[in-house]
C-alpha cells in the first residue's frame, strides 16, 4: 500500500489489550486444567466466525458461555450456572498487559488516532477498557455488534472506516491473531499483528502478510510511527 495519510490505529481488545490469561483459574478449578482456556478460546473464536459464515449472529458473550459448557460436556463436567456467572465477570475485568499503556502513551504523544474494534458486545460503564485503566487512550470504541457479524468479516473493519469518514487504507489494525490483520489487510486495511505467545505470522501461498510484526506492543508502536508519522 502507498502511505497517503496517517492512518487511525484500531486495536483489537481480548489478548491484544487486556490480559486472558487472567481467566486460566477458572479453567483449572472448573475442567481441572488451566490450559483449557486456550481450546476454549479457539473454539469461542471458531464459532463466532462459524455463525458469521452461515448467516447468523448470537452476542460473542453468549458463545463464550455455551463454549465453556460445551468443553465441559467434551470432559464430562457439568459446568454451572455459577461457573458461567463467574466467566463473565471475570472477561469483563481482565487487566491490561503491561506494555499496552507505555505503547498507547507512544502513538498518542506522536499524534495517532486510537480506536479499538472488538468482538464483544457494547457494555455499561464502566467497561472493560475503564477497568483495565485504559480507556482514556482511545477516541472510540467500536463492537462488532453493530453490524452482527464477527471479525474478520469485511464489515466489520468498513464500519469503523465509515464511523469515522475515513477509507479502510486509512486504518491500521493491531492484533495478535494473524486471522484478524488478515481480515482487515483483504478489507483494505494495513495490518500490524503482535506475536504474543501462541500466536504467530502465517506463512501460506497468497496469504497477506502484516505490514508490521513485533514481538511486543512497544516494538509495534514503534514501527509504526517510523512508518506513518510525518518527517520532519
Amino acid at each position: 500500500m502507498t502511505n497517503r495519510v496517517q492512518p487511525i490505529i484500531v486495536f483489537d481488545v481480548n489478548e491484544t489489550l487486556l490480559d486472558i490469561t487472567t481467566l486460566e483459574p477458572l479453567f483449572e478449578r472448573v475442567l481441572g486444567d488451566a490450559a483449557v482456556m486456550r481450546e476454549w478460546f479457539a473454539q469461542l473464536v471458531l464459532y463466532s466466525q462459524t455463525l458469521t459464515l452461515s448467516g447468523c449472529y448470537t452476542p460473542f458473550g453468549e458463545i463464550a458461555a455455551g463454549v465453556i459448557r460445551m468443553v465441559g460436556e467434551t470432559r464430562n463436567v457439568a459446568v454451572g450456572d455459577e461457573d458461567v456467572a463467574e466467566l463473565r465477570r471475570l472477561i469483563g475485568s481482565m487487566p491490561a498487559l503491561p506494555d499496552v499503556a507505555p505503547a498507547l502513551t507512544k502513538l498518542r504523544d506522536a499524534g495517532f488516532r486510537l480506536v479499538t474494534l472488538t468482538n464483544s458486545p457494547p457494555s455499561a460503564t464502566p467497561t472493560p477498557l475503564d477497568k483495565a485503566g485504559i480507556a482514556q487512550f482511545f477516541e472510540a470504541s467500536h463492537s462488532v455488534d453493530s453490524v452482527g457479524r464477527f471479525k474478520p468479516a469485511p464489515e466489520t473493519y468498513r464500519h469503523v472506516a465509515e464511523a469515522h469518514g475515513v477509507a479502510t487504507g486509512d486504518l491500521c489494525l493491531v492484533a495478535c491473531h494473524v486471522w484478524d490483520t488478515i481480515g482487515a489487510q483483504a478489507a483494505g486495511c494495513y495490518g500490524a499483528l503482535v506475536t504474543r505467545p501462541g500466536n504467530a505470522v502465517l506463512h501460506a501461498p497468497e496469504t497477506p502478510r502484516p505490514d508490521i510484526v513485533a514481538a511486543d506492543l512497544g516494538a509495534i508502536a514503534d514501527a509504526i510511527i517510523q512508518r506513518f508519522a510525518p518527517k520532519g
